[in-house]
């Protein structure tokens, strides 16, 4: 019994200093956030934030692997020589015309932070710590590209938060992949002999019809939405191409694959009844959806609720969205809570969030958000069996997903 209050009380001491050093290190945190946040990057374009995170870093002496993994915006760096690893994930890239409206910036500095307090404490507590900054959220499946790359392998855990204007225990994620769609016909002069064309713009109107129709028979919590890209050239010409880009989401990976199929049915008839024929590109990489790691999960909520935060179960708040983080959820034990940075009515990617992600309501979540992950970490390292629940739990969901 001693020894287990002692462990108790080890555990206390040490999450009491992780939280001190995410309190000394906050100056630099903020910087760190503002900065990113002023210099708005697209996926694989985030060349300045890189360059600010690494060094950070280097100045707290942990000397990061730049460019890692093959990857010009990715880095990596370690601390701790035993036992298990855990990752903490920096996402940096932003929004076209609307910068840092994820708040990306917030994920990055509260990362940041979680793995330079994380990073004093691993080696006492018989941890490893890998920070890894991941580019390209935003459509471009840098997480994806790293799990090929093997980034996780090793890892025991992962670790990240993501702003928005509720306090969520977890998103509520989609599984989504793009489909690119071109149709071909046959040019002809509309007025003089439109017999003699075929409308390849009639086969995607017609496919966004049956599409328009199929959604009336899909599940409540599937989504498909789609553009028409190119309509033709000139309305006296009857088009001999038409693009499309649709989107399909669905809670899980494997209840996307047979939605996928239905939306493929639906616009290859699109094609069928025009008389032009159509391909078709299902558009790499997909992102899974998250399986949140509840025994990490249920750490991370204690310690957020121990910093003043109230984090809601989705079932009350729903904030829909898909990451490539859930691809890594599959691989590892992984968490994606989502923290307050704006009033409840304030959603991400609108201008209005962008405000907030770069003012006190973001630089707060920085700073929480990097103290309830860093209390994590001690979680992970010094409660017996947590990690050991995550992989049992993780592997018992792959089966029946």
């Amino acid at each position: 019994m001693e020894d287990d209050q002692s462990a108790v009380s080890a555990a206390a001491a040490a999450k009491s200093r992780v939280c001190d050093h995410v309190d000394e290190l906050a100056e630099v945190l903020l910087a760190t956030s503002h900065d990113i946040h002023a210099h708005p990057e697209l996926c694989y374009e985030e060349h300045h934030a890189h360059q600010v995170l690494t060094d950070v870093l280097d100045q707290q002496g942990l000397a990061p692997v730049r460019g890692a993994y093959g990857m010009p915006t990715a880095f990596e760096a370690r601390a701790g020589s035993e036992g298990p690893e855990v990752a903490v994930l920096c996402e940096y890239d932003a929004l076209p015309d609307i910068g840092h409206a994820c708040g990306h910036n917030i994920i990055a500095a509260a990362g940041l932070g979680a793995g330079l307090a994380g990073a004093a404490v691993a080696e006492e507590l018989g941890g490893r710590i890998r920070i890894i900054g991941t580019p390209a959220e935003e459509g471009g499946g840098g997480k994806i590209r790293l799990i090929e790359e093997g980034a996780f392998e090793g890892v025991a855990a992962a670790l990240m938060v993501h702003p928005s204007g509720s306090e969520v225990e977890r998103i509520t994620s989609l599984a989504v992949q793009q489909v690119r769609v071109v149709y071909h016909g046959f040019a002809a002069h509309a007025a003089a002999a439109p017999e003699q064309g075929i409308n390849a713009l009639d086969g995607a109107v017609l496919g966004y019809v049956n599409v328009a129709a199929l959604r009336q028979h899909i599940a409540a919590d599937e989504r498909i939405h789609g553009i028409i890209v190119d309509g033709g050239q000139k309305a006296n010409i009857v088009p001999v191409r038409a693009e499309a880009l649709w989107y399909a989401r669905s809670p899980t990976r494997a209840r996307l694959e047979v939605l996928k199929q239905r939306l493929q049915a639906c616009l290859e008839a699109g094609a069928a009844a025009a008389g032009c024929t159509m391909e078709h590109e299902w558009v790499q990489p997909s992102y899974d959806d998250v399986i949140d790691s509840r025994p990490v999960l249920d750490r991370y909520l204690a310690n957020a609720r121990s910093l003043g935060r109230d984090p809601r179960p989705d079932s009350e708040v729903a904030i829909v969205g898909s990451t490539d983080l859930g691809n890594v959820s599959y691989l590892v034990p992984s968490i994606h809570p989502m923290i307050k940075a704006a009033p409840d009515e304030v959603g991400i990617h609108t201008v209005e969030f962008a405000a907030f992600a770069g003012g006190p309501e973001g630089d707060q979540a920085v700073l929480d958000g990097a103290k309830a992950m860093a209390m994590t970490l001690v979680d992970c390292w010094t409660e017996p069996g947590l990690l050991d629940s995550a992989a049992v739990e993780l592997a018992a969901t792959r089966g029946r997903v």
